[in-house]
């Protein structure tokens, strides 16, 4: 068979010690939720002319890269910061020429709720603390971004959903993948099967991680390489299949205990899809790695790497797939802001995080028992 044509389509102590010390509490919040419509009408009128404004909470590694991002989006602005750290504070307020009254802290961070400049959250903090901030940016009226992955457990994902269509907001989750053009032509490979039916996915995503303090390394906090790099791999097998997987088999193992001794260091899993493919993942604090393989009946297609900011870059047995280098973040919050400004559905919405966070707790069921989880 023959291709069809190719179409384009290091952290603050102070801060540190807060979310260790928020993040134990979370579990005192109470929801009382229940899903409704989406689309209250604080939300249904907004300007289609006007930038959307976004405030970032927390400023850390990955905040700066959304700063930086930010501009050079066409749809939305950093209008806003939340931090903890009043250097920070400083920092970005004369870099980015944010106003001091669109500045908030942890504490004082539901008065977002009066700030008619923020249209946008996009929560950036540890894994422990995005259930807490997504339902407090929620019920301020804000539409939320939250990065990857989603929450701690599918049951956090359910309630963030539950909160941001109680109060009529739209939430989308933060895989920039999805707005990559390489990644979206193997998406399309995939769905059209233009190299016939796909037999296997092969991923894997990792660095090394050395910094023994940070929150990574912490269970309490949502650390661990699965609740982190994992999550690239995964995604990867899904919608290079375009399904969900019907079982997952999970083995771990550490090389550096004096740092991991608290979470995984190295994760390898196996997934079972409906069609008969499978997919061998794997994801690692360990060592630098970064690659999607996929082996179908006419044919195969790769990315190598697959995952980085910027370089993706990708083959076939047709050829080299060449696309644009983007902006990844840049294109993913243009996106997300023309979708609140137009009323339109998120590529990448809430239900794309739960179905990902549905398979990570059957990994960590799998690790625990040593079996094969079955999904339903």
């Amino acid at each position: 068979m023959t291709n069809s044509k190719i179409i384009t389509p290091d952290r603050n102590l102070d801060r540190r010690k807060f979310i260790e010390k928020t993040s134990l509490g979370l579990g005192a919040i109470t929801l009382g939720l229940s899903p409704s419509c989406l689309g209250d009408e604080r939300k249904k009128h907004v300007n289609q002319n006007k930038k959307l404004g976004i405030a970032l909470v927390g400023l850390g590694y990955y905040g700066r890269i959304l700063g930086e991002a930010l501009q050079e989006t066409r749809n939305c602005y950093l209008a806003g910061i939340v931090t903890g750290t009043p250097a920070k504070e400083k920092e970005w307020q004369e870099k980015y020429n944010v106003k001091p009254g669109n500045t908030y802290n942890y504490q004082n961070f539901d008065d977002i709720a009066k700030n008619d400049e923020i249209d946008i959250i996009y929560v950036v903090l540890p894994n422990s603390m995005h259930k807490e901030f997504t339902i407090r940016a929620a019920q301020a009226g804000k539409h939320v971004i939250c990065e990857k992955p989603m929450a701690l457990n599918a049951q956090e994902c359910r309630e963030m959903i539950a909160a941001c269509e109680k109060a009529g907001v739209k939430l989308s989750i933060g895989y920039r993948m999805h707005f990559e053009p390489t990644t979206q032509e193997i998406i399309r490979i995939g769905k059209e099967q233009v190299y016939g039916t796909i037999k296997f996915v092969g991923a894997s995503a990792g660095y090394t991680h050395n910094n023994v303090d940070h929150w990574k390394c912490k269970k309490n906090m949502g650390g661990g390489v699965m609740m982190d790099m994992g999550v690239y791999p995964l995604q990867a097998a899904r919608y290079a299949t375009g399904e969900e997987p019907v079982s997952v088999t999970a083995q771990t193992f550490v090389n550096r205990p004096e740092m991991f001794n608290e979470v995984d260091e190295t994760t390898t899993f196996q997934l079972e899809f409906p069609s008969g493919a499978v997919a061998n993942l794997h994801t690692s604090f360990y060592t630098s790695i970064n690659y999607l393989y996929v082996a179908a009946s006419e044919g195969w297609y790769s990315l190598n790497p697959f995952s980085s900011y910027r370089g993706i870059k990708g083959d076939s047995k047709n050829g080299p797939l060449n696309f644009p280098v983007i902006n990844q973040q840049a294109a993913q919050m243009d996106e997300v802001a023309e979708c609140v400004r137009q009323n339109k559905p998120m590529r990448v919405p809430g239900e794309e995080g739960l179905r990902d966070m549905i398979v990570v707790d059957a990994i960590y069921q799998s690790l625990a028992s040593g079996k094969k989880i079955q999904l339903s």
